[in-house]
């Protein structure tokens, strides 16, 4: 057996990832083409062998399954909030894959990455200097740890040690949330029926009357309201909550203000989008993806908690082993006191190169033209008489319908299954809906115009005898 899994020969293996760097750059490059298509028989057949006792060859394997990912580096991928990764992310990713750190803790080069990453968080928010933050998977588990920030701190965090146990806290989010803020209530243990799913109005914003009406109602009844969860873009619509409004309420209720802005958070770097925020400055925390809009490489999210102190309070636990010292041992307070994992991928890096090689001037471009080609697909529709929009575009999302609803879901199977487009269905206000997400830099108006076409067409076929 070798003394070590590095290669026997270096230069062997050099050429090798030559060839890998080049099939990913070739795959990335690739605009055309279908932009989803099923894996075949035969490589799927490779992913259910026994457990290897033999080393043996994988570049071929590696080059094979490129062309079979979700879709979302095609230009016509329109279904999910996925953002669409740079070459740039690529790189990045080959230099902390080398580094291979741990970003748990400890002094280290990627701890200093991180660092800075946090710092240009609280500038995009305008967040004091105090503010922590970390980097995480994503919004799900961000909102998770910002939770249990706001759940600790109302309870004075003796449910540290002692657990919820019979506590009545209760919390409120929109009825068109993202299902994370449940699951954290779920997971955190205060049960998903303390999150109180409060109506929308007509353009699909949180109904602050009702919010309140339900503030005052959990109060009559003996139960202790303590969070609020706003929405910036929901997933249905992109609606963004009335922000502003619901700082007053957070405030006058003494609740803790949390907004969900997994992708549409990040449209604060655009001057033209910043108003529709206004208020998100005010929040006690707020939890995005990187992945999402700003198009970092997966997985990249984050979670920004204004007050420090309580962030800390809420998992910090540093045993001996832990404990900071000289050295490699120093750089506290570390990472792992924000949050559940000690052990932490270099998501930073990806992040700052990011940042670095395109500035915020082009990330914000980006964005905004994405609602320009929103509004630009609306207007396509309105124009077309097959077809009609069924909610207000607030953002970057459309969601539109055939004149025979049952048909939508028949319609987008098709034009996923042919890789001409991937867009997605929805249910709005009990019927289906055709959902198009534009989260894509790669993505131009005739990439709206070709989609529209083949919806048209896949539906009369579906209508003639």
């Amino acid at each position: 057996m070798p003394d070590t899994l590095d290669p026997d020969n270096w230069q062997d293996f050099r050429v090798q990832a030559h060839a890998m760097l080049a099939a990913a750059l070739d795959k990335m490059a690739m605009q055309d083409g279908p932009v989803w298509q099923p894996m075949p028989d035969d490589l799927k057949a490779v992913f259910n062998a026994p457990l290897p006792r033999d080393g043996g060859e994988v570049l071929d394997i590696l080059r094979a399954i490129l062309p079979y990912g979700v879709g979302n580096t095609h230009p016509r991928f329109f279904g999910w909030v996925h953002g669409a990764g740079t070459p740039t992310g690529m790189l990045a990713d080959i230099a902390a894959a080398a580094m291979n750190a741990n970003l748990g803790g400890r002094d280290h080069g990627a701890m200093y990455v991180e660092k800075q990453v946090v710092a240009w968080v609280r500038e995009m928010f305008d967040f004091p200097d105090t503010a922590s933050g970390l980097i995480v998977s994503g919004t799900s588990m961000a909102t998770i740890v910002a939770l249990k920030t706001a759940r600790d701190a109302r309870l004075d965090f003796t449910s540290r040690k002692g657990g919820v146990g019979g506590c009545k806290l209760v919390g409120y989010t929109s009825d068109q949330a993202h299902t994370c803020v449940a699951r954290a209530f779920d997971i955190l243990g205060l049960g998903s029926d303390a999150l109180r799913l409060i109506p929308v109005n007509a353009d699909y914003t949180m109904d602050i009357t009702a919010l309140q009406s339900a503030i005052a109602s959990d109060r009559a009844a003996g139960l202790i309201p303590f969070f609020v969860a706003g929405t910036a873009g929901t997933v249905n619509t992109g609606a963004i909550d009335d922000l502003a409004a619901l700082a007053d309420t957070a405030a006058a209720e003494n609740l803790w203000l949390h907004i969900d802005g997994a992708f549409g958070a990040t449209a604060i770097l655009s001057s033209d989008l910043k108003p529709k925020l206004r208020g998100i400055n005010r929040a006690d925390s707020i939890a995005f993806d990187f992945h999402k809009w700003l198009h970092v490489n997966y997985d990249a999210g984050f979670v920004l908690i204004r007050h420090e102190t309580l962030h800390r309070a809420a998992f910090s636990l540093r045993p001996e082993y832990l404990r900071e010292g000289a050295a490699l041992a120093a750089g506290n307070p570390w990472p792992v006191e924000y949050g559940p994992e000690l052990s932490r991928t270099n998501r930073a890096l990806k992040i700052w190169a990011q940042f670095t090689a395109h500035g915020t001037e082009a990330l914000a471009a980006a964005i905004a033209r994405n609602c320009r080609q929103a509004q630009t697909l609306a207007g396509l529709i309105a124009a077309e008489p097959s077809l009609r929009l069924c909610a207000p575009v607030s953002l970057n999302i459309v969601c539109f319908s055939v004149a025979d609803p049952a048909q939508n879901a028949d319609i987008v199977a098709k034009l996923q299954t042919s890789g001409i487009a991937a867009p997605s269905t929805t249910m709005l206000q009990g019927q289906s809906a055709i959902r198009v997400n534009l989260t894509n830099h790669r993505t131009q108006d005739a990439d709206l115009a070709l989609l529209l076409k083949a919806v048209v067409d896949i539906s009369a076929k579906l209508t003639s005898p």
